[in-house]
């Protein structure tokens, strides 16, 4: 049987992406911050799909979770999948929120998805196959106030993927960057008022996310992955768009009557 490891497996995407896997037959690795509902889901996978499911109960956004996991990993017989799906949000300006939240943000979108790809590259280069999954997001393109960092760090997760690709296109791995847009997770769940302020239409559910970004790695797709038309279509305006347009909407929307400046 195909093993995957997934990071951020206890909710919103990572779940998904756990289920998805299952249903397709995969052993399963999953690690999260949360003991309880880790092991309560692992129990359920395994119970419902007839796949084997470990538990790793992990902090990646600390040096010893980083580590502990890459150690892991390494000593792995078999891995056909990782998906580097753990993270969270913050909002705010940035000179006024506080910085170990931002740091600790960096930490675990940028360096623990380099470092557990570091550890599982080897087995993957060994086996002559493996995919690469980097839960990364339609806001690497839609940098804006109040999320400086957010998008920053998804930019980063963007070019690194696109990168790696390159350098392991001869080894039988495929990496893939996957950016949704809006998705009903826990981590918008966090943020009301964020969610309020966008319209129905424009939110994914995250079983869908998780189904079109396996089917594009699985088809050979290409490394960016950007799921539903309209997320496509957003992406597509981004890039043509000046940074002096998008800071002028920026200023304009800060100074709209019920909007919060800071």
């Amino acid at each position: 049987m195909p093993h995957a490891l997934v990071t951020g497996a206890s909710s919103g995407i990572g779940l998904s992406f756990a289920e998805s896997l299952a249903r397709r037959g995969y052993d399963l690795i999953l690690v999260a911050r949360s003991t309880a509902r880790l092991e309560a889901l692992g129990g359920q996978l395994a119970t419902r799909h007839k796949v084997a499911v470990e538990t790793w109960t992990a902090d990646l956004a600390s040096d010893a979770g980083r580590e502990h996991v890459a150690a892991r990993i390494a000593a792995l017989s078999r891995l056909d999948l990782l998906v580097n799906n753990a993270g969270f949000a913050t909002t705010g300006k940035l000179s006024k929120t506080a910085l170990d939240p931002q740091m600790e943000m960096l930490r675990l979108h940028m360096l623990a998805p380099m470092r557990l790809c570091v550890a599982a590259l080897p087995r993957m280069i060994a086996q002559g196959a493996g995919g690469i999954i980097n839960v990364s997001s339609l806001a690497g393109f839609l940098y804006g106030p109040g999320n400086v960092n957010y998008a920053a760090t998804k930019a980063y997760l963007t070019a690194f993927s696109l990168g790696l690709d390159t350098e392991v296109a001869s080894t039988g791995i495929r990496v893939q960057a996957l950016c949704p847009g809006f998705t009903h997770t826990e981590i918008h769940d966090e943020m009301p008022e964020v969610k309020r302020q966008i319209p129905a239409w424009m939110w994914m559910n995250a079983d869908r996310v998780a189904e079109i970004s396996l089917r594009q790695l699985e088809a050979g797709g290409p490394v960016i992955c950007v799921p539903g038309t309209r997320n496509r279509l957003i992406r597509r305006l981004l890039q043509l768009m000046p940074h002096r347009l998008r800071r002028t909407l920026a200023v304009r929307r800060r100074k709209r009557p019920g909007s919060k400046g800071e």
